[in-house]
Order: structure tokens, then C-alpha cells, then sequence
């Protein structure tokens, strides 16, 4: 099996994911087709079917997130501080200038399923990640996005 990597806060929100599923949405689903099915004939009952529809979706999600789980390497940024040597790595919080425009950014690396770039979190495996991954405080980095190649200065590496 391939290890998926998550940083701890990304590990907790699927966990807290799983436990909502199935503590709440999935006792909810069970309710909904009990209570479908007293309405009596379930070949037409809509109820019946959006309630069964919903259950396999709950029921597919729980298996993913038990499956991406039971596959994680959770990683803490904060203990990557001594091993890392000031190198950008999963989960280092890295602060770029943009050469061309000026512009800085703040980003932190992350597994695929935490990545959110409108909460400054790229996954591990963007263009932009593999680009800077390795690199250090001073560093350019080329990154080869859409629009052609883009190069960013690392200016700072934290491990948060």
C-alpha cells in the first residue's frame, strides 16, 4: 500500500470527518429509510430511493476515509524543524516573492486531501510544490505553470 501523506491537522479533520458520518449522517440515512418504507409500496416511493441514493454515498464515504486513514503517514511540521536544516519539506509553511510581479505568498505544503490554496495549503504533488521542495531560504525556484515558467524566491521556511 502506498503511505498518504497528512500533516496532523489534516489527519484530525478526516477523523473528525469519519466520526460525524457516522455517528450522525449515517444514523440519519437509516431513519430516512425506515421511514420510507412504512409510507408502504417502495417502487415509487421517491423518499425510498433519494434516502438510499444518500446511503451509498455516506456508506462510500466512510469506506475512503477509513481506507486514507488506515494508508497515512501523519506528519508534524514542528518535529521536521531539526531533521529538515532549513529545507523546504511536507508540511514547511514557506513565504515567496513572485521575480516577475513583486507579489509575495504564504503557503504550506499538504497532502492532496487538505490542499486548499484559498487557505494557503498546495498539495504535495502541485508543480509548484516539487518546485520548491528541497530548496532553501534565498533559493529561486522555477516553476513551469500554464502560462510558461514562473520563478519564486523563497524568503522564509517554518516548520508550524
Amino acid at each position: 500500500m502506498i503511505k498518504i501523506p497528512l500533516t496532523v491537522v489534516g489527519a484530525e479533520r478526516l477523523k473528525a470527518e469519519l466520526q460525524r458520518l457516522k455517528s450522525i449522517e449515517r444514523p440519519s440515512v437509516i431513519q430516512a429509510i425506515a421511514e420510507a418504507r412504512a409510507q408502504g409500496d417502495l417502487s415509487e416511493n421517491a423518499e425510498y430511493e433519494a434516502a438510499k441514493e444518500k446511503q451509498g454515498f455516506v456508506e462510500g464515504r466512510i469506506a475512503e476515509l477509513e481506507s486514507k486513514l488506515s494508508n497515512a503517514q501523519v506528519i508534524d511540521p514542528k518535529v521536521l524543524a531539526d531533521v529538515a536544516e532549513g529545507r523546504v519539506v511536507f508540511g514547511a509553511t514557506i513565504s515567496l516573492e513572485d521575480l516577475e510581479g513583486g507579489k509575495q505568498v504564504v503557503y504550506q505544503i499538504v497532502g492532496e486531501d487538505e490542499a486548499n490554496l484559498k487557505d494557503g495549503k498546495i498539495s504535495v504533488s502541485s508543480p509548484i510544490a516539487r518546485a520548491l521542495i528541497g530548496k532553501y531560504a534565498g533559493d529561486v525556484a522555477e516553476v513551469v505553470a500554464p502560462s510558461g515558467i514562473r520563478e519564486y524566491e523563497v524568503l522564509e521556511v517554518q516548520y508550524l
